[in-house]
């Protein structure tokens, strides 16, 4: 579906505004490659219908994980993918939340903090799964880095889907002691999340990866720190489902921009603070295009990532067990790769008799 607003353009249209933001070479090679997605810069094919003799162009995306328009397939392959290793058991969503304080840091360092945030889950994860006092065995997680709020601002968080359990130094299924209710107390979480990532950070400033700041680690360890948990699923092929929505997101998608002029931009936005109440917001061009450069993640980073249980050099072989032993078939996987350029019909007569003729790429200097 073509939005009648989409960042793209915006981008593409306001490419000397973005060019004026101060954005380092890497961010404005990402916005140079989304502005063409879909255009004759990137080429494309014709395709010709043999019965109406009606002609149709469709040129390719830029496969940018950035880019609002690129996500939808690439989702919808990775649940199914994600399918084959779910357990016959309570999957909960916890959230960790970097405090407003780091964000500088995580603008000005954004691998180093990221990482960070991504190891200190984990670690609290592992610490508690390990405790005999709420678990006793290995868990696992999936996470997914997401560094935006609903108003663009920079707001880095982990969405992660953890399964309500883990495996014995036997071998067999332990569920934690809440009996699948809840994960482990988020007051807890809340704490060892918090000392564990301080711990780090002051390793990382003592090295001098991280400006010392002795002021802004006081700051933080009083601060209480948010760790949000979800109730579990109700089944398991819930949960890939849910995890879905987060996967291939961007900071924002095309259809909750509701207008565009040749000065600012509106889009929708939901105030989580006053009961989610939906609302718009309006930003000048320039600002709006400032906040979108502030998600665009670091060459190669990678967002979502598997630990313990779930890890790709675990899973495989210890899910297949615990599938078995619980008699749980998982939901069939049927993915099927389309090449970007197939069209089955024509827009006019509906008929699949089409010609394909390629059409190479128009070579321009700017966006």
């Amino acid at each position: 579906m073509r939005w009648e607003y989409t960042v793209n353009d915006i981008i593409a249209n306001h490419w000397s505004t973005v060019t004026s933001l101060g954005l380092n070479t890497h961010q404005l090679r990402h916005l140079s490659n989304i502005s063409k997605c879909h255009t004759a810069a990137l080429g494309g094919v014709i395709l010709t219908c043999k019965d109406c003799g009606q002609v149709q162009y469709k040129y390719h995306s830029c496969r940018n994980r950035h880019c609002p328009s690129c996500q939808g397939s690439k989702r919808e392959e990775w649940i199914e993918r994600q399918q084959q290793y779910l357990l016959d058991v309570p999957y909960f969503h916890v959230v960790f939340t970097l405090p407003s304080e780091l964000r500088s840091l995580c603008i000005h360092k954004p691998r180093v903090m990221y990482n960070l945030l991504f190891k200190a889950s984990w670690e609290t994860i592992a610490t508690l799964s390990k405790d005999k006092k709420y678990l006793g065995a290995q868990s696992g997680m999936t996470a997914i880095l997401h560094t935006w709020s609903q108003n663009l601002s920079l707001h880095p968080h982990l969405h992660c889907i953890i399964p309500g359990g883990g495996i014995t130094k036997s071998g067999k299924w332990r569920t934690t002691r809440s009996r699948g209710k809840y994960l482990f107390p988020v007051k807890v979480l809340r704490t060892i999340f918090r000392a564990i990532f301080l711990r780090e950070l002051k390793a990382l400033m003592k090295v001098g990866e991280i400006k010392r700041n002795r002021g802004l680690l006081d700051l933080l360890y009083n601060k209480k720190w948010v760790v949000y948990a979800k109730r579990p699923f109700a089944k398991p092929a819930h949960v890939i489902e849910y995890l879905g929505r987060y996967t291939h997101k961007v900071g924002i998608s095309n259809y909750r921009i509701k207008n565009v002029t040749s000065t600012h931009v509106t889009f929708d936005w939901k105030d989580y603070r006053h009961a989610s109440k939906k609302k718009e917001m309006t930003l000048m061009i320039g600002e709006f295009l400032r906040r979108f450069a502030l998600h665009i993640l670091p060459h190669r980073f990678v967002r979502i990532r598997h630990y313990g249980l779930l890890s790709f050099h675990a899973r495989k072989e210890k899910i297949s067990t615990l599938q078995a032993l619980q008699k749980y078939t998982p939901p069939t996987t049927n993915i099927v790769e389309r090449p970007e350029c197939e069209m089955d019909t024509c827009f006019s007569c509906m008929s699949i008799n089409l010609i394909t003729t390629m059409l190479p790429r128009q070579k321009s200097r700017s966006p």
